[in-house]
């Protein structure tokens, strides 16, 4: 059944309403220049994959589709900060981001910082509106799994622990329990964020989700890892070779490329079985999008 549906027409679909509510709500409003830096960031680039997961998990649960867009958008925007602010000299110091200059090579460092601390911000108004159109126990569940995902037990701690340990040899539990946290966390948070758009659901379908969610998380990295190694920067839309370059622990330094390759499958395997284990039914586009995940040349 997930091996006919047809991912490019739903994908595109749902992008045009993704971009279309980041534009919206990434407003060029903001004063001395700040609103253009933001737009810049989130704009213009990127797979949008948590925006996608987060649909593609609503979808999973029968939940209301315009609902999922605020999440959608708001683990995006967390998601863009993090990049702006990974990109900056005192941490990865990377120039090129999406195939454009990094924000703070275009803006300056100062203004690189006040984007992606002002993206941050925008991420959790946006799962908190005004009106009533999103219940507060609702907006309360978005806030704690995108914070959670986001901080210190997430994405902020993984990248702390990466820091730590460029020039180190990492074992196999020290470098997946880095990358569940750097960006696994953020990519099991979206399938969760979307879960939590239906009314309820049963504890099996949630289980299944998250065990998705999780090795979904940790294949992306390692598909990174790999493709740091085997593709240019024209494909990839940064600097290749940086890993290396910066001597920093990878799934292919530490196994080699076949097996991180091997490895990569294997999740892919997990994710799909979670997906059947979790007995819901409209799963294809989270099937195919876990495909798109593993077998991606960018």
């Amino acid at each position: 059944m997930s091996a006919a549906f047809a991912l490019q027409p739903w994908s595109d679909a749902h992008l045009q309403r993704i971009e279309h509510c980041l534009s919206d709500w990434v407003t060029a409003e903001a004063p001395a220049g700040l609103g253009q830096a933001m737009r810049y960031a989130v704009l213009d680039g990127g797979k949008r994959l948590r925006p996608l997961l987060v649909l593609a998990a609503c979808e999973a649960v029968q939940g209301e589709a315009q609902l999922a867009l605020r999440p959608a958008c708001a683990v995006e925007l967390i998601h863009a900060y993090s990049l702006v602010h990974d990109d900056m000299p005192c941490m990865d110091n990377d120039v090129l981001r999406r195939g454009k200059p990094t924000v703070h090579v275009q803006f300056g460092q100062a203004q690189a910082l006040l984007a992606g601390d002002a993206l941050q911000a925008l991420a959790f108004e946006l799962l908190c509106p005004q009106d009533e159109a999103v219940a507060p126990q609702v907006q309360a569940h978005w806030c704690r799994l995108l914070a959670r995902a986001a901080g210190y037990q997430g994405m902020a701690g993984g990248q702390a622990i990466d820091l730590i340990s460029v020039g180190r040899s990492l074992s196999e539990p020290e470098l997946r329990t880095m990358h569940q946290m750097k960006t696994g966390a953020l990519l099991q948070a979206s399938v969760e964020m979307g879960a939590a758009c239906a009314p309820a659901l049963d504890p099996r379908g949630l289980a299944g989700l998250r065990d998705y969610g999780r090795a979904l998380g940790l294949a992306f990295q390692v598909v990174d890892d790999i493709l740091d190694v085997t593709a240019d920067a024209a494909q990839l839309g940064k600097t290749a070779g940086k890993d290396a370059a910066q001597h920093k622990p990878t799934y292919v330094s530490l196994l080699g490329l076949q097996p991180a390759r091997d490895l990569a499958q294997a999740l892919l395997a997990q994710a799909q079985q979670a997906l059947t284990a979790s007995g819901l039914v409209p799963v294809q586009a989270l099937h195919a999008l876990a495909r798109m995940v593993v077998n991606r040349d960018y």
